[in-house]
């Protein structure tokens, strides 16, 4: 009896330990990893300074004094250093009368300089092992769309997943991640044999044409803080490439609140009074971003937080209820991240995030510096965050870093990822990285400009960041 129950037996064991197998084979297949990502770093030509930016306002026929002042008070509290970089059509005095060659340069140049060196990165890995590729540039998109000039530049498979997003502003670097992984899985799956697959994510904002020439006031931000560049990133969901991995995807987030009117309309693309083309940035915006916020975390909080850390915030929100005390506790979001890779959308978005998280300015150094040695980037932003902590030799096998980004819509997303390799490679930030952080960040021309504090309207310029995302 004992023997055939023992017979009868093995079969299930097997088959239990068949279907275990599966499972843990298929959580592998199912994670994703960072292979390696470039933060593209325009020539030195095309830096912008704020002398360059005033010579800018010069040009332009309609801009009264009092606009000039308002335009120069916004750029000298931007947070924004003299080593941006802006189109050429800035740097050569026609940024009012940009054609659509001038915008493909400055997104083929861009192309060239981070995709081109990513793969030259990458031992035994080409463009041509690429199954997924995904493009994300918000305000430009051309025909054949930007993905299409990659695949052809580039001589990718016929057999690439080519996609091309548009019109998601600066939160739309982890749509394209969400996107990627999800095709990467979904195009595993019905392979056969079954084979993990490599993406590609290219992130940029094209500048060129967004150089608002009117006089509106909610369209003028952008010249005080979008600056050039874009970054590009490999991933893969094969296990087999883990040991080559910077970093593996833990978490990703995603929240919008844009059914809302005030949220829909806080970032729109628009003709003012005049016919001109600008993107309109309300005054809604800064309530509807804590929202956004507010909605994300509470779905990313219980997935990265310890089960310790949710308890005591509940607890200590129920004593505050009981006691009918107004609710004055934060979440510790230290209790599930090591670092955080803030969007550097402006300095007021810095300090309201870093407020709301109850976080150490050590914590948001990275946004802020970012923020002064680049510009905002728009959708590859965060990436020149991640850069600064790695080239400071910040992160550590096991750390976790917590990215967050903020766009049009209006919408929040976020991710946790998990450094599983060598961080060492300071890319971008190879040629300043010991320049920072610098004892001050004030602009060096507020001597030089001071007459700008007088006049019209002298205190209604507002801190850059309490506008744009």
């Amino acid at each position: 009896m004992q023997l055939i129950a023992l017979l009868l037996l093995l079969p299930l064991l097997v088959v239990a330990a068949y279907l275990t197998a599966a499972a843990a084979s298929g959580r592998r297949r199912s994670r994703c990893y960072l292979l390696d990502y470039v933060c593209y770093k325009p020539p030195d030509d095309r830096k912008v300074s704020t002398d360059m930016l005033s010579a800018a306002m010069d040009r332009s026929e309609r801009l009264s004094v009092p606009l000039r002042r308002f335009l120069l008070r916004v750029v000298l509290r931007s947070g924004l250093g003299e080593h941006t970089y802006a189109p050429r059509t800035v740097i050569a005095g026609r940024e009012h009368s940009p054609t659509h060659q001038d915008c493909l340069h400055e997104m083929d140049a861009f192309f060239h300089g981070a995709v081109a060196e990513l793969f030259a990165r990458q031992s035994g890995l080409g463009p041509r092992d690429v199954d997924v590729l995904v493009v994300n540039v918000s305000t430009f998109h051309p025909a054949p769309s930007l993905a299409s000039r990659i695949v052809r530049a580039h001589g990718m498979r016929h057999d690439v997943a080519a996609y091309n997003l548009s019109g998601m502003g600066c939160t739309a670097v982890l749509v394209a991640v969400d996107l990627a992984r999800s095709t990467m899985h979904a195009r595993s799956r019905s392979q056969s044999p079954r084979r993990p697959t490599l993406a590609l994510v290219v992130s940029a904002e094209c500048i060129t044409p967004n150089w608002y020439a009117g006089v509106d006031r909610s369209m003028m931000l952008g010249h005080c803080l979008f600056r050039c560049g874009g970054s590009a990133v490999l991933l893969t969901t094969d296990p087999a490439l883990r040991g080559r991995a910077k970093m593996e995807l833990r978490v990703l987030e995603r929240a919008t609140v844009a059914a809302a009117d005030d949220a829909h309309s806080a970032i729109v693309q628009r003709e003012d009074g005049d016919g001109l083309v600008g993107i309109s940035l309300s005054k809604s915006l800064p309530k509807v971003a804590v929202r956004a916020f507010a909605a994300n975390m509470t779905r990313l909080a219980p997935r990265i937080l310890p089960v310790r850390e949710l308890a005591r915030f509940a607890a200590v929100v129920a004593c505050q209820k009981l006691l009918r005390r107004g609710s004055s506790s934060k979440v510790n979001f230290k209790a599930g991240a090591d670092h955080f890779c803030l969007h550097p959308g402006g300095v007021a978005v810095i300090d309201a995030v870093k407020r709301d998280m109850g976080l150490e300015e050590r914590d948001v150094e990275p946004s802020r510096m970012t923020l002064h040695r680049w510009g905002n980037t728009s959708t590859s932003s965060v990436w020149y965050v991640l850069s600064y902590m790695e080239a400071k030799g910040r992160l550590k096998v096991g750390d976790r870093v917590l990215m967050v980004t903020f766009g049009s819509g209006f919408k929040c997303n976020s991710c946790v990822w998990e450094v599983t390799g060598d961080m060492a490679d300071k890319g971008a930030w190879a040629d300043c990285i010991d320049s920072y952080p610098p004892e001050s960040l004030a602009n060096p021309f507020l001597g030089k400009y001071a007459w700008m504090n007088g006049g019209d309207q002298a205190d209604d310029a507002p801190s850059v960041g309490s506008h744009a995302s």
